[in-house]
């Protein structure tokens, strides 16, 4: 039966199928020399890093095709889709092909793509906010229209123990992660307006890192909207960061969940993504 319309991400979003009705996750491969994890819902995710720890070679991600796009696509009269920032990944380039390739094989029907700029948590907050305006009834222009409104609202802060595979990425020098490693900092950063991961903060301890991570927050316009807080292997600064938070803003809509495989891979064990409204 033909949906009147689904919301599609790549699973840097972390979410999948099972999560939100009417969602469909386009998954992304994380590859370590011949081994090859796709981040889909059967995707070990804590044997995943296991397994990059212990790799001593390049690694990185590949992105999804356009069939994929098309398949996540279906057969629905109208599309809403977000992808993984265009400057880290090639996710949002094949989205929009597949949209004109769709639109030209179904006139009638239409698609629309929004660069998110971000990934993981973020995410989450823009199909959130798909799903609030069509449920609202809005036509698919005014859908369009206010899910770019609402992304100039939305932010991504990250505070990463580890820097070991964005050095086997190539995006950081081997030099840089060796030292943050032997001295116990914690990078904090957010995705910038460009979309890039922008290192801020360099913090001794976790305690400091999640101090600044609320600073990071108030100094960029938080004043307790929603917030998404995804974390790899690192529950108890997740929680920490929430009641943090929660001392400020009591009633502040927070979930906690956990970085699924394209998320965890960059974060690494004790990362922590923090999606939020301003």
């Amino acid at each position: 039966m033909r949906k009147d319309y689904i919301i599609a991400a790549d699973s840097s979003a972390n979410l999948y199928r099972g999560d939100c009705a009417d969602f469909t996750p386009v998954p992304l491969k994380i590859i370590a020399g011949e081994k090859e994890y796709v981040d889909d819902e059967s995707l070990d995710v804590a044997g995943m890093l296991a397994g990059l720890r212990e790799y001593k070679g390049r690694s990185g991600s590949a992105c999804p095709g356009v069939g994929d796009w098309l398949e996540a696509f279906g057969d629905a009269r109208e599309v809403y889709g977000v992808s993984l920032t265009s400057h880290l990944s090639g996710c949002y380039n094949a989205a929009c092909i597949a949209a004109q390739q769709y639109m030209a094989e179904h006139p009638e029907r239409k698609v629309f793509v929004l660069d998110s700029l971000s990934t993981g948590p973020e995410l989450e907050l823009l199909i959130e906010q798909y799903r609030d305006l069509i449920e609202q009834g809005c036509a698919f222009e005014e859908v369009r229209d206010g899910i770019r409104q609402y992304a100039r609202r939305t932010h991504l802060l990250f505070s990463l123990e580890s820097l070991s595979n964005f050095a086997k990425n190539g995006r950081v020098s081997p030099a840089l992660a060796a030292a943050a490693s032997i001295l116990g900092i914690r990078i904090v950063g957010r995705a910038s307006d460009e979309g890039e991961l922008e290192p801020l903060h360099k913090c001794r301890g976790e305690k400091r890192a999640i101090r600044q991570l609320w600073e990071c927050m108030r100094d960029g316009g938080f004043t307790g909207g929603k917030v998404r807080i995804r974390h790899s292997e690192n529950p108890n600064a997740a929680q920490q960061l929430a009641e943090t938070i929660r001392e400020s803003y009591p009633d502040c809509d927070i979930r906690i969940g956990v970085n699924r495989g394209l998320c965890s891979y960059y974060a690494e064990k004790g990362g922590v993504l923090v999606g939020f409204e301003s």
